[in-house]
């Protein structure tokens, strides 16, 4: 019976983390919002089922639990581009509350119906993840790709959790039911809460998408191959390393990968795949290698303090910016600016 308060614990701390970002001036903090506050309602739910076992709450919670991974999704997948749900997405949720209210005419099965729910979009984030997001900040490409990948291994493990609970109520009459949705609910909910809103703070507002869309030339629809020929990839390395270093895009904090192929027109896919033929790394070590060197010239000739110079060069974070310039000059600013106003 201890693990029954848990979940409860849990949904209230979901719930104070929904309504912080909900007060959040930032309309790209609402759909993380919404998502914590529905984690957290499936775990309220969860925790009662199993202390008050009122059918009301039997009936809530598949249906809850099916609304999940369809809304992880979504919020990932505003990172990738901008859009609605389409009626495909929902059709399993639907066909999960038709399931649930036609009891006992039907008795479908749930566990099945929710874990291939749970796997499909697992695996969906997971092939996702491989591409670039290109509404997100390019500087932080490879943490929003870890988040993806984090919130799709968690979807399949949650599928397993599922699966755990089939065979639970198969072999043992649901013995240990309430201590697998304990542990599963009370943890990679939270997990998985976390990681959207980590992908949201990350992703460009709608204001800030169409702003750049609007100042921006429109991209040229171009056929993209597997295999792009060397001359092509370095025919676009050049024009970026030139609208770099005439425009300075790299200053932006916000750029993205939509907004910088707007500004080149050439395909956001076609340009990262550039980047790491020539390269050999993403996008966003090459835009925070430019980054750098901009931040060195204030070091070396100026007395700004490290914070002035890192918003100045362009990084939201100075732990961002620690880390970059430790790994493009292997020292840290500070010790940079000293050794060279030594020399």
């Amino acid at each position: 019976m201890i693990a029954i308060p848990l979940p409860f614990v849990v949904s209230m701390l979901l719930m104070l983390l929904a309504v912080i970002l909900w007060c959040k001036p930032e309309n790209d903090s609402k759909p993380a919002s919404g998502f914590s506050a529905l984690c957290a309602v499936t775990t309220a739910v969860v925790g009662m089922r199993w202390s008050l076992d009122l059918t009301l709450l039997r009936l809530l919670q598949p249906i809850l639990a099916s609304l999940v991974p369809m809304t992880a999704w979504y919020c990932f997948q505003r990172a990738h581009q901008t859009g609605r749900l389409s009626l495909l997405h929902w059709s399993g949720p639907m066909c999960i509350t038709f399931a649930v209210f036609s009891y006992p005419y039907w008795h479908a099965p749930l566990d099945l119906m929710l874990t291939l729910l749970y796997i499909g979009y697992g695996i969906r984030l997971l092939y996702s993840s491989r591409a670039e997001a290109q509404q997100v900040r390019v500087s932080d490409l490879d943490k929003v790709r870890y988040a993806e990948q984090l919130a799709g291994c968690i979807l399949l493990f949650s599928a397993c959790i599922d699966g755990a609970l089939s065979i639970d109520f198969s072999f043992n009459s649901g013995r240990y039911a309430m201590y697998i949705l304990a542990i599963g609910y009370s943890v990679l909910l939270p997990l998985l809460a976390l990681s959207v809103i980590l992908v949201s703070r990350s992703t460009l507002s709608d204001e800030l998408n169409s702003r750049s869309q609007a100042e921006t030339a429109p991209v040229a629809t171009v056929k993209t191959t597997s295999a792009m020929a060397t001359s092509d990839a370095q025919a676009i390395v050049l024009k970026l390393n030139d609208l770099m270093h005439t425009q300075q895009a790299y200053l932006d904090p916000d750029l993205t990968l939509d907004r910088l192929a707007r500004k080149l027109t050439i395909p956001a896919k076609q340009i990262s795949a550039a980047v790491n033929q020539i390269h050999g790394r993403n996008i966003s070590k090459l835009l925070n290698e430019y980054r750098i060197e901009h931040a060195k010239q204030y070091l070396v000739n100026s007395d700004e303090s490290i914070t002035q110079v890192y918003l100045r060069s362009g990084f939201q974070t100075k732990s961002n910016f620690n880390r970059e310039f430790s790994r493009v000059t292997g020292q840290t600013p500070s010790a940079y600016r000293r050794t060279m106003q030594a020399e």
